[in-house]
């Protein structure tokens, strides 16, 4: 089992990244994904969730300008963000979660800083 974060990057504020969730190793369809973000001194929070059947969920500071996709023919997530501030810098994390599965799936992250 992998998930793989990728595009994550430094940008400057008002601007955009797409960031991809590669996933191998298990039933991608089957699962919701969820992207994570944990700020340097911060607890890890939700940014915004896809499930199998394609419902997504926003936390409320991202809404509006962030927007979760997938692509199950590529096993791939998309996270695409624009209009960026300073506050969305932190490390992005993507999980794999299923109600009839006991573990979840963590990739290793990818860094985003939004900054001049």
């Amino acid at each position: 089992v992998q998930l793989v974060e990728s595009g994550g990057g430094l940008v400057q504020p008002g601007g955009s990244l797409r960031l991809s969730c590669a996933a191998s190793g298990f039933t991608f369809s089957s699962d919701g994904i969820s992207w994570y973000r944990q700020a340097p001194g911060k607890q890890r929070e939700l940014v915004a969730e896809i499930t199998s059947g394609s419902m997504t969920n926003y936390v409320d500071s991202v809404k509006g300008r962030f927007t979760i996709s997938r692509d199950n023919a590529k096993n791939t997530v998309y996270l695409q963000m624009n209009n960026l501030t300073p506050e969305d810098t932190g490390v992005y994390y993507c999980k794999g979660w299923n109600p009839w599965r006991l573990q979840d799936y963590w990739g290793q992250g990818t860094q985003v800083t939004v900054s001049s």
